[in-house]
């Protein structure tokens, strides 16, 4: 899984090239929906389910809902809003990051357990 050099995202990051990479991290089930959700012709459920998304995450004091909406929504929203494309990609960039740290992190743990388990 290749990632992004600081300089590379710092550049001129991409959305539909941000939104691709995803598609190739995720499984074959999500890469369908964000494929799905790209669609040209879903742009007004696209700005509706973003604008809901984004209302949920701003409501995330509330049992059900989660401050994980508010991203999602933007990105939904960036992919037909010129000026939130630049910012969602610069975004995407961060989280791919993270994820690709986090599944670093936890390899590292589940090969040192498994070398030295605890007795």
């Amino acid at each position: 899984m290749a990632v992004m050099s600081h300089r590379e995202a710092k550049a001129a990051p991409d959305l539909d090239a941000q939104l691709d990479r995803l598609e190739r991290m995720c499984p074959a089930w999500l890469a369908k929906v964000i494929h799905l959700l790209r669609d040209p012709r879903l742009r007004l459920a696209r700005l509706a389910a973003g604008v809901l998304l984004i209302i949920g995450g701003l409501l995330s004091f509330l049992p059900i809902l989660g401050i994980e909406m508010l991203p999602i929504g933007i990105v939904l929203i960036a992919i037909d809003v010129p000026f939130l494309r630049r910012p969602a990609a610069r975004m995407l960039v961060w989280v791919e990051r993270g994820v690709v740290w986090v599944i670093g992190l936890w390899q590292a743990i589940s090969a040192r357990l498994r070398s030295n388990p605890i007795r």
